[in-house]
């Protein structure tokens, strides 16, 4: 009879928040388009559940096996807080253009761009 010799494995377990970040990482891309807030706030949230995961995994690395999604969706995260912040900017341009007014008014809205651009 053959003897097999077991070793001691220790289980890998995946981190607890890592595709909470990605898929919210995502988010904070696809929702820029939503006035820029939502997708910032997603981002954030993102990032901070990212650090949070990032120190357990640092602790001891071999015991988690999803770091790469955690990674993913922090870099997806920075991605969708740069849009989402120039996003907003671009929305702060806008109005500061053409005023509330001008938003609400299509040919005020044309007016106000055509001198500002000396059209």
């Amino acid at each position: 009879m053959e003897e097999t010799q077991f070793t001691n494995f220790e289980t890998k377990q995946k981190l607890s928040n890592a595709t909470a970040v990605l898929v919210l990482g995502i988010l904070s891309i696809v929702t820029c388009c939503c006035y820029g807030i939502l997708g910032l706030i997603l981002g954030i949230v993102a990032l901070v559940l990212a650090k949070k995961d990032t120190k357990l995994y640092n602790a001891n690395p071999s015991l988690y096996t999803n770091y790469s999604n955690l990674n993913t969706g922090r870099i997806l995260a920075i991605i969708g807080i740069v849009i989402n912040i120039l996003t907003i900017i671009y929305f702060i341009w806008i109005i500061s253009l053409v005023g509330f007014d001008g938003l609400q008014n299509q040919e005020l809205m044309e007016q106000r761009i055509k001198e500002s651009f000396g059209i």
